[in-house]
């Protein structure tokens, strides 16, 4: 319970959010639950007060240090803001969790300004802005650890036709890799995490067909969710991997691994 013993954490869409399934969580707040468990001090950064409230007030039950700041990721100026309130609250800034995101549809031939423009705001914009004032932060501290959350989606063609969360999630790849490069001699180590199939409160609504179709076309046959994506953020934010900067951790239950043909006989399984 002590791999992030003394450390101070931002997480974005740590919120907990009221939905039917109470075991439904987001990633980003599932990840604020084991950061908090594992020992850190954890910013909830949401832009939903009462989502943040529930959160905090969750993990302050377990005996966990947690505080709030209400902010829009799609500003910058209150990208700055998330990150002062660590200093402010805390004293210095060692890991960022860069969660948050929103869908866009449609190929290219049928998307809109407004949509293109929402989606790479709130989902590549905001990492970006939040790196460049976590960044300095993490090196005056002796260093720290960025996890951006990508997707399988900005690396392949998915499952549905979503070309602007596509390639938002794309950017976030070659930001990671970019910022991994020219930080590292700061001791900033900076990773992505890009999650398959995962059912949490952003699919929600998602039809029960299409949520079994896309468990049975993985290797591994199993349904993800945000707990998954969230011990792969513990790993990245500890010093279990402080060696390990610059990559890509696909969480898809084996599915990168496979080609079309040789996991389409899954969707025949009973």
């Amino acid at each position: 319970m002590d791999r992030l013993k003394d450390k101070v954490a931002i997480v974005t869409g740590a919120g907990r959010r009221e939905v039917e399934n109470p075991e439904l969580r987001g990633t980003g707040n599932a990840t604020a639950m084991l950061f908090a468990r594992e020992g850190a001090k954890v910013i909830l950064a949401d832009l939903d007060e009462e989502n943040a409230k529930r959160a905090q007030a969750e993990i302050q039950a377990e005996g966990g240090e947690a505080e709030i700041v209400v902010a829009d990721v799609s500003k910058t100026d209150q990208c700055q803001t998330i990150v002062d309130a660590a200093i402010e609250h805390y004293g210095k800034l060692d890991i960022l969790f860069n969660n948050v995101g929103a869908y866009g549809p449609g190929m290219i031939t049928e998307i809109e300004e407004e949509s293109w423009d929402r989606v790479m705001n709130i989902g590549l914009k905001s990492m970006a802005f939040l790196c460049k004032y976590a960044i300095p932060k993490m090196a005056e501290s002796g260093g720290g650890s960025v996890i951006n959350v990508s997707s399988i989606d900005g690396q392949r063609a998915g499952g549905s036709r979503n070309v602007p969360y596509g390639v938002a999630k794309g950017g976030i790849i070659t930001l990671t890799r970019h910022a991994a490069v020219h930080h590292g001699r700061e001791n900033v180590r900076v990773n992505c995490i890009a999650p398959g199939h995962i059912h949490t409160t952003f699919v929600s609504k998602i039809p029960e067909e299409s949520r079994e179709r896309r468990r049975k076309i993985a290797p591994l046959g199993t349904e993800g969710n945000a707990w998954d994506i969230a011990w792969a953020a513990v790993f990245f934010a500890s010093d279990e991997s402080r060696w390990i900067s610059g990559v890509v951790l696909n969480v898809d239950a084996g599915l990168f691994a496979a080609t079309p043909l040789s996991v389409i006989d899954n969707l025949n399984e009973e």
